[in-house]
């Protein structure tokens, strides 16, 4: 018999296989979740002067100690209001430039009036500079402001703009084609007979991508049957990736398998030693990647987590794309694992990781109240109470 391949190894080779698909230029109000392609350089220094960082009065701050003469109103968006002299301040608001001659803020809190002057209250040894942001106090001009690869969020979408982009180069979005099969599926929502399942696994899967950069469509429910799967596989041609759900096992209706030989698909490899997972299959078809994913609940869901997540994600752009492994004490025992690398369904709570008691694929109560996918590499020892181990968060 042909030995299973190493997790670890089959990631690598699915990898391989691809290629990050070319980059586009696009608004960066239609940025959110793409991978950058480029770095963004910053065309601006941000602040691009120097500016108040409260509401409060512009000094110097050799005159620091008081009183200050009231000579002028600083508002933000507004050109810098006249020079100070010695022994004068300015009203100043919070983003609004500061003269020339002050060098310090004082809060308007640590002041009080006094006559046509204002005088200095609680803060009798103000800092050089203090309230101020000074020009380029967060990045100047030609700085890297976002490096290339990492995945923009809302923040990083800001960042950009306000160090002087209006477009970006990312990542193109991939397309993936979702097919289900099974003579036993039935829409959501559909009264189901004792035969029959309604059909969870691609509603599942178009959920994990919904959170990437992609461009998805399913098509659902494909009868057991040769030419019906050859069909379908045939009108995704177009697609970047074709992920198939069930059927990817060698029982007289797994038919992935022969159908993608009927038309001339290349499998690069099929049999993972993992649990769930093992009949994980992955190949290409024409221009197309092929990867067939095991039809129990919790096999499509893990096998999805630990393959189709990094592909996509490395097919657009994105520099990290395997899932992060954390760490947490194990508050069950864990017994030994055998040659298979095991991924427990488990609940982490206060740093501690608990598996569920029931590891059965097709359990989707399990898997729903999972937050955690809790690692077991094989030929692992049985692990006590306290031990640390390894997780990924769902």
């Amino acid at each position: 018999m042909k030995p299973l391949l190493p997790l670890e190894e089959a990631q690598e080779r699915l990898i391989a296989m691809a290629q990050p698909l070319p980059s586009e230029t696009i608004a960066i109000g239609d940025a959110l979740g793409r991978y950058l392609a480029e770095d963004v350089m910053a065309g601006r220094d941000q602040p691009a002067a120097d500016m108040s960082a409260m509401d409060g009065y512009a000094i110097r701050f050799e005159d620091r100690d008081g009183p200050w003469q009231l000579v002028g109103e600083c508002k933000a968006g507004s050109p810098p209001c006249p020079a100070i002299l010695p022994g004068q301040a300015a009203r100043i608001f919070t983003g609004a430039l500061l003269p020339e001659g002050a060098d310090t803020v004082v809060m308007q809190e640590n002041v009080e009036p006094d006559g046509d002057n204002i005088v200095l209250t609680s803060d009798p040894s103000p800092v050089k500079g203090r309230h101020v942001r000074f020009q380029g106090g967060d990045f100047k001009s030609g700085d890297v402001s976002l490096k290339a690869g990492i995945q923009l969020n809302a923040a990083a979408l800001g960042h950009a703009v306000i160090a002087g982009s209006g477009s970006v180069s990312v990542g193109r979005r991939p397309k993936v084609a979702i097919l289900s099969t099974g003579d036993e599926l039935v829409a959501p929502g559909t009264d189901t007979k004792p035969h029959q399942i309604p059909a969870s696994n691609d509603v599942m899967i178009a959920a994990m991508l919904s959170q990437l950069p992609t461009i998805t469509r399913c098509i659902s429910r494909i009868k057991d049957d040769l030419d019906s799967l050859c069909e379908a596989l045939e009108s995704a041609r177009d697609c970047d990736v074709i992920v198939t759900i069930g059927g990817a096992s060698v029982g007289d209706h797994d038919l992935v398998a022969p159908a993608f030989k009927r038309l001339g698909g290349q499998t690069d490899f099929w049999k993972i030693a993992m649990k769930p997972g093992k009949p994980l299959m992955a190949g290409k078809l024409g221009n197309s990647l092929v990867l067939a994913l095991p039809g129990n609940p919790g096999s499509a869901f893990v096998t999805a987590t630990l393959f189709l997540v990094p592909l996509i994600r490395y097919l657009a752009g994105a520099q990290s794309y395997m899932p992060v492994m954390q760490t947490a004490q194990t508050s069950t025992v864990l017994p030994a694992t055998s040659q298979r690398a095991e991924f427990l369904r488990a609940q982490l709570v206060d740093g501690a990781i608990a598996a569920f008691d029931s590891q059965d694929s097709a359990k989707l109560s399990i898997l729903a109240a999972a937050n955690a996918l809790l690692f077991r590499p094989p030929h692992s020892p049985e692990q006590p109470v306290g031990a640390e181990v390894s997780y990924i968060a769902i």
